[in-house]
């Protein structure tokens, strides 16, 4: 059995996309995984599966969000030991004591090479930003609520859909696949 973790892009906002997190459970439980679990109400699933196309579970888990959910939204899905190697080493982490300042935007593919090396902060902005392969860490010194630095900035940027996870979030889901390994 493998171990994967899937991140929902948006749901929980506000008043769209609303998913419940038994539904969610319910959802990837009756795709034919097991060990389910969910973190949080922000669409974050951690689960054990046979299946080894990471991709394929991506889309499966997509098709039937919408058509059993009615929620379309991306669904990024590493596997257990990208999200620990994720959760392993913070680049902006030995200097910010604030953990919670701390974040990666998970990436739906790797940015074309020449709109990466354009990806800067926004003008004036005191963010810091590190991205490796599909991953981008991100150190929000004043705050995330506030920034100019977000997935829609991201994406506008890089040119590939992006879903965002405090650094609270992302080593708990580690946790959670180091328990199913």
């Amino acid at each position: 059995m493998h171990t994967y973790i899937a991140l929902l892009r948006a749901v929980n906002l506000g008043s769209r996309g609303r998913v419940a997190m038994p539904d969610l459970r319910d959802l990837v439980a009756a795709a034919g995984h097991s060990d389910v679990a969910t973190y949080l109400q922000s669409g974050n699933v951690v689960f054990t599966s046979d299946r080894t196309d990471p991709e394929a579970l991506s889309a499966d888990l997509r098709r039937r969000l919408a058509g059993e959910l009615g929620v379309d939204t991306p669904v990024l899905v590493r596997t257990g030991t990208e999200i620990t190697g994720i959760a392993a080493h913070h680049p902006f982490q030995d200097g910010q004591h604030d953990h919670a300042k701390l974040h990666v935007a998970f990436l739906t593919a790797e940015p074309d090479p020449g709109r990466a090396a354009q990806l800067d902060v926004p003008d004036g902005a005191p963010e810091e930003l590190h991205l490796a392969g599909r991953e981008l860490y991100l150190h929000y010194p004043a705050g995330a609520g506030r920034s100019r630095l977000t997935a829609a900035y991201l994406e506008k940027r890089l040119g590939v859909g992006v879903t965002a996870r405090n650094w609270k979030t992302v080593t708990a889901l580690a946790e959670l696949a180091r328990q199913r390994t």
